[in-house]
């Protein structure tokens, strides 16, 4: 057993690129390694903001010996056919073995194949991962055609402590690396993963990100422990800024005390997003005076020029930041609503302006709906946008709405006009708060709603993987609006007047069902934590007529829980054996039997309690399902169950007698069809029989 080492050392690799590069070139390797044959025990990774490291041990040093027998041409075959077969097996005519079978005598050869030295195949493996490994952005540099995420400076590829004859475009593998190249200019020689780990230590290279992440936390906590403070959790800042360090040296700054009088979320942006600091809070929750960040170096003065340094960077970023504050807060948000013209929201939809109006009109009728005060959603509605013009936002995009609502309650409005504002683009995502307040909520709907009928009229949906637009994320953020919220509201309906208020053109109904195809889409992957299957949803779905989520949901409660009683299998059961009998039969005589039986061509007993029972079962659910009373409905479902099961046992459906038969299938479609007006239980998945 031999082990593998392979480290690519370059510049700079973006962090948001690290984990899953070295997670591809791992899978290339093993890929590569498993298709030769090869066994090996573990692969583990290593990445760091310069480096790339794969460590694969116990790997066999040869690959197996095999063996094989392969048949050639007939015996009395051409001789020139013969030879050619002798010669791409490399034997000579009288090593070959003569045998009979059912087809005629042939020649046959057993053919066995040596082991090949894991050495010898490991290069083309390497070179092909290294070559094939996926970047979301690469570069060429220097005179070489090779592509990489940024200009490699050396390799390192051990196999069994030796160097491999790895070569990629200009660079050949060693055994040589360079340690931390701010705090020193070494080059580290290599001989085995171990060495390799405990030598980068030595270079102040910590080349394990988990170690990275664990170290900045344990020392953070230390640091706030000693100042009776409070870290604010970022796992998001925390796994950029550990692929930004190979030697994490976390130190702490002050703020100026008089930009505490920011609003709290202008601070941690700044400091977040530029700065990638993180933010501090007292033991009581308010905003601490003073900031984490890390640096990729120690130095002599513990890092006190370093911090004088951030402090000074911050403090001229946040002064920025006020002198935007206090400018914006000396005009109103309604003075700004004409510059909104000015702002395009899509080439094809018009401006912020345009936008603006269109939600006003949306979320007034969605009003009606969220039980919202229509004046104050009127009100949200037309300052909803008008953050977008003044100078914070314009600094800070990520503070969209947020400065809204400060900007609001400075203007006088009241609490709740200032709280949609702020609200109106949640949820994010599937992690983000959902609003709840009426107003908060109409104001949301509306502009995701308005925002996918848009997209969807000028056919600028997602592809694949692709949603520019995240589109994706505002359908989700209606779905949890509307189930979370518990509206009954008709999706449809809303797409209509959305489509009206943007004066689109085409095939309206075909664009917003498929519009509301895609948000089953995304329901189905919202429920899936839920444990509710695809297939439950796709039997309402299929009905064509359920846009109302909260009432769909309903539906899919009670149709799972019928399906997991006894009475609820066994009648999928007998349900896909009736629509299997029909697809058959139907298929066959070229039409379908949906006409209802005739009482009076009934035989046996069975039949007669079946059909009146359906025809009771029917009258009942068309009244259940009026009333939305779902579980009622399945409840008569379950009724079914035994006649139902008697029915196949005693009745013959495919007998002698050509109208029985008829009059028979037309029974089990009556079945099918009586089923069919809950759910559409073809699409359940399990059942057969």
């Amino acid at each position: 057993m031999a082990e593998l080492l392979l480290e690519v050392l370059s510049e700079e690799i973006p962090a948001r690129m690290q984990a899953r590069a070295v997670a591809e070139l791992s899978r290339l390797l093993s890929d590569g390694i498993k298709e030769l044959g090869l066994e090996f025990g573990s692969c583990n990774t290593f990445v760091t903001p310069r480096r790339l490291a794969v460590v694969i041990d116990e790997l066999q040093t040869q690959t197996p010996d095999t063996s094989g027998e392969r048949r050639g041409p007939r015996t009395d075959s051409p001789e020139k056919a013969v030879q050619g077969f002798l010669d791409s097996v490399g034997f000579e005519l009288e090593d070959v073995e003569k045998r009979k079978t059912d087809k005629g005598e042939f020649y046959f050869v057993s053919i066995e194949k040596k082991g090949q030295e894991t050495r010898d195949l490991l290069p083309n493996v390497v070179e092909t991962a290294l070559f094939n490994l996926p970047w979301p952005k690469s570069m060429r540099w220097a005179d070489n055609n090779l592509r990489w995420v940024r200009p490699i400076k050396s390799l390192i590829c051990l196999y069994d402590n030796e160097v491999l004859p790895v070569k990629f475009g200009p660079v050949k593998a060693g055994k040589h690396t360079q340690a931390n190249r701010f705090l020193t200019h070494a080059v580290v020689e290599v001989n085995s993963f171990v060495d390799y780990k405990k030598s980068m230590e030595m270079g102040h290279v910590l080349i394990d990100p988990a170690e990275r992440s664990s170290h900045i936390q344990a020392s953070s906590e230390a640091l706030c422990q000693e100042e009776g403070l409070v870290i604010l959790k970022d796992p998001k800042l925390l796994e950029e800024v550990v692929g930004l360090v190979e030697w994490p040296v976390v130190l702490m700054g002050s703020i100026d005390k008089n930009f505490l009088e920011l609003p709290p979320e202008v601070l941690t942006t700044t400091m977040r997003k530029n700065q990638k600091y993180f933010t501090l809070e007292t033991r009581s929750g308010k905003l601490a005076p003073k900031f984490i960040f890390v640096a990729n170096k120690q130095t002599p003065d513990a890092g006190e020029a370093i911090i004088n340094g951030n402090e000074r960077v911050l403090r001229a970023r946040l002064a920025d930041a006020k002198f935007f504050w206090e400018q914006d807060q000396l005009r109103t948000l309604t003075s700004r609503l004409p510059e909104l013209k000015d702002i395009t929201f899509h080439a094809q939809l018009g401006t912020v302006a345009d936008k603006a109006r269109k939600i006003e009109q949306l979320a007034i009728e969605i009003a009606d709906i969220s039980g919202a005060d229509k004046d104050m959603v009127r009100s949200a509605s037309h300052l909803a946008k008008a953050d977008l013009s003044t100078g914070m936002v314009n600094e800070f995009a990520d503070l969209q709405g947020v400065m809204g609502r400060y900007y609001a309650l400075n203007d006088g409005e009241p609490d709740e006009v200032a709280n949609a504002i702020a609200e109106h683009y949640a949820p994010k995502g599937p992690s983000d708060m959902c609003p709840t307040n009426p107003v908060s909520v109409a104001l949301a709907l509306a502009d995701k709603i308005d925002t996918l009928v848009g997209f969807w009229a000028i056919n600028e949906k997602p592809t694949g993987s692709k949603d520019p637009f995240a589109l994706r994320r505002a359908a989700l953020g209606v779905i949890r609006l509307v189930i979370e919220n518990n509206l009954n509201l008709s999706l449809l309906t809303i797409f209509s007047t959305a489509w009206k208020e943007g004066g689109y053109k085409g095939d309206k109904d075909k664009v917003l069902n498929n519009l509301l195809s895609f948000f089953a889409d995304r329901l189905r992957f919202f429920l899936k934590t839920d444990g509710i299957q695809h297939d439950f949803i796709s039997a309402i779905f299929s009905k064509g007529s359920e846009d109302d989520f909260v009432r769909l949901l309903a539906r899919v409660q009670a149709l799972k829980n019928f399906i997991q009683s006894d009475d609820g299998a066994n009648l999928l059961i007998a349900y896909k054996r009736a629509a299997n009998i029909l697809r058959i039969e139907e298929k066959k005589d070229g039409k379908n039997y949906d006409t209802l039986p005739d009482a009076d061509l009934f035989e046996l007993a069975q039949e007669k309690r079946l059909d009146a029972l359906l025809d009771s079962v029917i009258d009942k659910i068309s009244r259940n399902l009026a009333d939305e009373s779902y579980s009622e409905a399945m409840t008569q479902l379950s009724n079914l169950r035994v006649p139902t099961d008697d029915f196949f046992d005693k009745v013959t459906v495919n007998c002698e007698e050509a109208s029985l038969r008829v009059n028979r299938l037309r029974l089990l479609s009556k079945i099918r069809n009586t089923m069919d007006k809950i759910a559409d239980f073809s699409q359940i998945e399990g059942g057969e029989h």
